[in-house]
């Protein structure tokens, strides 16, 4: 053993004595994190508005130079009863008075509107009525695909290069090459038409939320499969995953424990564009098997020219991924303290 350089042992004490001093019983340690975070998430909800404000803007003036109108396709309609119509909704003022008209409800009120081709209702009152249905279909696809590309990226990861590996890589591959437009129609033809299990539309009992949340859900679960296996790969590879096993670590909790929190993290990162597919995903799904969501109006309001419904699901979804993307970005914190809320 070689003597103590001079000063060794003040340079340890006060080594120790700072680590005592940010140990979980101070108070400063807890109150800087949360003021950072707080910070973040102020400074990402001010980035917000802007974004949301270009959104609003560029929509609005989108759906106004489409032509023709939300009453053009009304049977036997004279000028008169059309100008008439335009007045009630204020359609026959400058362009740049109904943006400042709508916004003014908007900001102040959060009033979306009427409905042009729902006499008498709200657009808040419509997407108040459709939206659980999507937000039910979003959760289940959502834990179809983290359900089934967690266990097969996990799979995969434990046994490299092997049929363990290889099946669930072939099954992830397809399940990225099939679009939810051709894998739904798929799944009715087998399980609905052919064997009868499951109805081939409709949103009525628990049997009929099955093959709308894996069509939606399966391309994602594909995705997570593929990120998952390549993350739990990079940390089963380091060193002290090598040393737990030395120890006599058992598997599970080596895969538990010590690996797979750090090799979430891709699928983390993932998920924020996950979800904004999932929402945008919901048109589709929700029209090939006739369900009553929100994702089923806006197609319909699209082709209607609902100007007003079209709007305020735009807004609505924007919202939307603008938070779950927040969400995201605070989890990947937690899960790696090594970024920053920056």
């Amino acid at each position: 053993m070689y003597p103590p350089l001079p000063g060794h042992c003040s340079i340890v004490h006060a080594r120790f004595h700072f680590l005592v001093s940010i140990g979980p019983d101070s108070p400063k340690l807890p109150q800087s994190v949360s003021s950072l975070m707080l910070r973040f998430i102020a400074t990402r909800i001010l980035q917000a508005i802007p974004v949301l404000l270009v959104i609003i803007t560029i929509t609005f003036f989108m759906l106004r130079f489409v032509p023709g109108g939300p009453f053009t396709a009304e049977k036997a309609v004279t000028p008169e009863v059309l100008r008439n119509l335009e007045a009630h909704y204020g359609l026959d003022k400058p362009l740049y008075e109904q943006y400042f008209d709508y916004l003014g409800k908007l900001i102040l009120h959060g009033d979306l509107g009427p409905s042009f081709k729902y006499p008498n209702r709200t657009v808040n009152e419509i997407i108040a009525q459709k939206l659980p249905v999507s937000l039910e279909l979003g959760a289940l696809s959502l834990m179809v695909a983290l359900g089934i590309g967690l266990t097969l990226g996990i799979l995969a990861s434990l046994k490299p290069n092997t049929w363990l590996d290889y099946i669930p890589s072939s099954i992830a591959m397809v399940g990225i090459c099939l679009p939810t437009f051709v894998l739904g129609p798929i799944l009715v033809l087998i399980f609905a038409i052919y064997f009868g299990w499951f109805n081939a539309s409709g949103w009525y009992g628990p049997w009929d939320r099955i093959l709308p949340a894996i069509t939606l859900g399966g391309v994602y679960a594909a995705y997570i499969t593929r990120l998952t296996r390549g993350g739990m790969r990079e940390i089963l590879s380091q060193d002290f995953i090598r040393t737990a096993r030395a120890k006599g670590v058992p598997e599970i909790k080596v895969i538990l424990k010590h690996s797979l929190k750090g090799g979430l993290l891709p699928v983390v990162s993932f998920l924020g564009p996950a979800v904004a597919g999932i929402i945008s995903g919901s048109f589709v799904v929700e029209t090939i098997f006739q369900i009553p969501g929100l994702g089923r109006e806006f197609v319909n309001s699209a082709f209607n020219r609902d100007y007003t419904l079209v709007l305020g699901t735009v807004i609505l979804y924007a919202s939307l991924i603008i938070v779950f993307n927040l969400l995201v970005d605070i989890v990947q914190v937690w899960l790696n303290p090594k970024l920053k809320f920056e």
